[in-house]
C-alpha cells in the first residue's frame, strides 16, 4: 500500500508518496478537480491501494477530500492541524516548507492511528454553510450596531455615518433572516434532520434558530462517536494542569474543539440555568460549591452536550430530571 502526506493550499497539492516498496519522493498538482484526477492516478499506479493524509483547511481541502473519498483503491485521512503541527514539533522539524510540511502528514500517517473520513450529506454540508455564514453575518451586525453608537455620540458631524450604520445593520438583519428560514427549510425537507431538530427544540432554552446552529455541528459528527467525544471536538473537555507537588492549577476546558458548537450552546445553556427548574438547581449547587458563574454555564454546556447525545441515540425529548435530580 502506497502512503501519501498532502500539503493542501488554494492552488496546489504538494504530496510526499512513500509506495509499497520503501522509496520516498515528491510531486505537485494543481488544486483543482483535473488535478485530483491526476493525483489519483498517480497514486494508485499499477492498480496499488494507497492512504492519503491531509490537514482540515476548510474550502481548500474538501473539494479533494471528497475526490479521494469517491476514488477506487484510495482512503482518505482528513486531521486535525494542530495534531500535525504537535507531532511536527515532537520530531525537531526545523523548517516551514510545503514539502517539509507533506514529510510531516506522511510520518503522521505512518505512525499515527489511522481514521478514515467520511464526507457528510450534501443537505449537512449546505446546512453548516448556512449556519456558519449566519454567526458571520451576526458578528458583523455587532460591528456595525458598536460603529452606530459611537457615529451618534459625535452629534451632527457623523450624521451620515449613523445613518448608513444603521442601514446597513438592519440589511445585514434581513439576510439573516432569509438564510434562517432557507436552513429551516433545508431541514424540514430531510427527515432524519428535522427529527433531530423537533428533539433539540424540546430542550430548555434551544429554539429553532439556536437549534438549527447546534444541529449543523452535531449533524457533520460521525455516528459512532460516544459524549464524551463529543465533548472533546467542542472544546469543552477540562485539561488538568499538576506537575508534582507544588504545581496543581484550577481545571479550565481545552478549547480545542469546534468553536461553532461551543458558541451555539452559551445561550441555550445561560437561558436553561435561568427558566428550567432542573438545571437552575444544577447552576445553584455548582455555585454553592465555589464555582464562578461563568464555569458553572460552562458545565452546564458539557452536560447538556451528554443529554442530546442520550437524545439523539434513544430517539427521545427532553427530560429535566435526567440532566439532574433536584434535592
Amino acid at each position: 500500500m502506497n502512503l501519501i502526506g498532502v500539503d493542501v493550499d488554494s492552488l496546489s497539492l504538494v504530496c510526499r508518496i512513500r509506495r509499497a516498496g520503501g522509496t520516498e519522493n515528491s510531486k505537485i498538482f494543481p488544486n483543482n478537480a483535473p488535478g485530483f484526477q491526476r493525483l489519483i492516478r498517480w497514486a494508485t499506479q499499477r492498480g496499488q491501494s494507497a492512504r492519503v493524509c491531509m490537514e482540515a483547511t476548510g474550502v481548500y481541502s474538501v473539494p479533494f477530500a471528497i475526490a479521494l473519498y469517491e476514488a477506487d483503491n484510495i482512503e482518505p485521512m482528513v486531521a486535525n492541524p494542530r495534531a500535525i503541527k504537535k507531532f511536527a514539533d515532537s520530531t525537531l522539524q526545523r523548517g516551514k516548507t510545503d514539502d517539509l510540511d507533506a514529510g510531516a502528514m506522511l510520518n503522521y500517517l505512518v505512525r499515527m492511528p489511522f481514521k478514515s473520513w467520511r464526507p457528510p450529506t450534501k443537505e449537512i454540508q449546505e446546512l453548516q454553510l448556512i449556519a456558519r455564514r449566519i454567526r458571520q453575518l451576526d458578528s458583523e451586525r455587532t460591528r456595525e450596531n458598536n460603529r452606530h453608537k459611537a457615529a451618534l455620540r459625535l452629534g451632527d458631524v457623523a450624521c451620515v455615518v449613523a445613518n448608513d450604520t444603521l442601514v446597513n445593520a438592519r440589511h445585514i438583519e434581513r439576510r439573516m433572516a432569509m438564510l434562517q428560514h432557507d436552513a429551516l427549510l433545508l431541514i424540514e425537507a430531510t427527515p432524519e434532520l428535522a427529527c433531530q431538530l423537533d428533539i433539540l427544540v424540546s430542550v430548555t432554552g434551544i429554539a429553532a434558530k439556536s437549534g438549527m446552529r447546534i444541529l449543523a455541528e452535531l449533524a457533520t459528527l460521525p455516528k459512532d462517536m460516544s459524549a464524551s467525544q463529543w465533548v472533546a471536538h467542542a472544546g469543552l473537555d477540562p485539561r488538568p494542569y499538576e506537575s508534582g507537588t507544588s504545581i496543581n492549577k484550577p481545571r479550565r476546558i481545552t478549547k480545542q474543539g469546534n468553536r461553532y458548537l461551543r458558541d451555539a450552546l452559551y445561550m441555550p445553556a445561560l437561558v436553561a440555568s435561568q427558566k428550567d427548574l432542573n438545571v437552575s438547581a444544577f447552576y445553584q449547587s455548582l455555585l454553592s460549591r465555589g464555582k464562578k458563574p461563568m464555569q458553572a454555564i460552562v458545565a452546564i454546556m458539557r452536560k447538556l452536550l451528554h443529554c442530546i447525545w442520550g437524545m439523539f441515540k434513544n430517539d427521545e425529548y427532553w427530560v429535566g430530571e435526567r440532566f439532574y435530580k433536584k434535592a
